[in-house]
């Protein structure tokens, strides 16, 4: 499968975004602030997902031993970066442009000229 035939082509990535925001804007239980806030600390919960994966694929629980892959964490890091790609579409409709902004910055300030 070609980059442009994968469902995660930057082409579709914010189309995608947008399909999910809407998805979840239509079940929302809590709308306003507070809404945007609670879609906000989902993050907290992934990026949690992300460090039990980490754990269970080290096997750094001696209860427990190896419980995850490598596979899973990677799984988990695309949640990671989906949720805050959602929320930021919460936060504003130029998420787009706002995080392609953002992305120049660090780029220019982190890599070699």
């Amino acid at each position: 499968m070609s980059d442009q035939d994968s469902p995660a082509a930057p082409a579709d990535l914010w189309a995608a975004v947008d399909g999910l925001w809407a998805w979840l804007e239509a079940g929302r239980p809590t709308g306003g602030r507070e809404g945007l806030l609670l879609r906000i600390l989902k993050l907290s919960e992934e990026v949690g997902e992300v460090a039990q994966a980490v754990i269970g694929a080290t096997g750094q629980n001696p209860r427990k031993g190896v419980t995850h892959t490598w596979a899973d964490v990677e799984a988990e890091l695309c949640d990671v970066v989906i949720t805050a790609l959602v929320a930021l579409r919460t936060l504003t409709p130029e998420a787009r442009e706002v995080f392609a902004g953002h992305l120049a910055r660090v780029v220019d300030r982190s890599l070699p000229r």
